[in-house]
């Protein structure tokens, strides 16, 4: 099993950050059924301050390609997507267009 770890940051508003972590208390399973159907086994976020940090862990089938493809064709993601870029916005060094990115392992015990 493979893991991936990103980040993204939110707005830095209090009231904004409070509703993204509502949304993700009952996130919709539509959005939990993309995720679990692209070979994703667990997924976690955490934050601090307005920085987000997920990881994921992911089965032999799972591509980055097909998941951003299998999103794109989805209606429910891509409204699902489209009300949590109200509260998020993407990490300085981010090209356009690009919302989580990956980071880089620098240390394993």
């Amino acid at each position: 099993m493979k893991r991936y770890c990103l980040a993204l940051d939110l707005k830095d508003d209090p009231q904004l950050i409070a509703e993204y972590e509502q949304h993700h208390q009952a996130v919709w399973p539509e959005i939990k059924q993309s995720i679990t159907g692209s070979g994703i086994v667990n997924m976690e976020i955490y934050r601090i301050m307005n920085r987000l940090f997920m990881i994921m862990e992911v089965n032999d089938t799972f591509s980055f390609e097909q998941k951003a493809a299998a999103d794109a064709a989805n209606p429910k993601v891509q409204e699902w997507e489209q009300l949590m870029w109200k509260y998020q916005q993407a990490l300085p060094v981010a090209k356009p267009g690009e919302k989580w990115l990956m980071m880089d392992k620098i240390f394993s015990l």
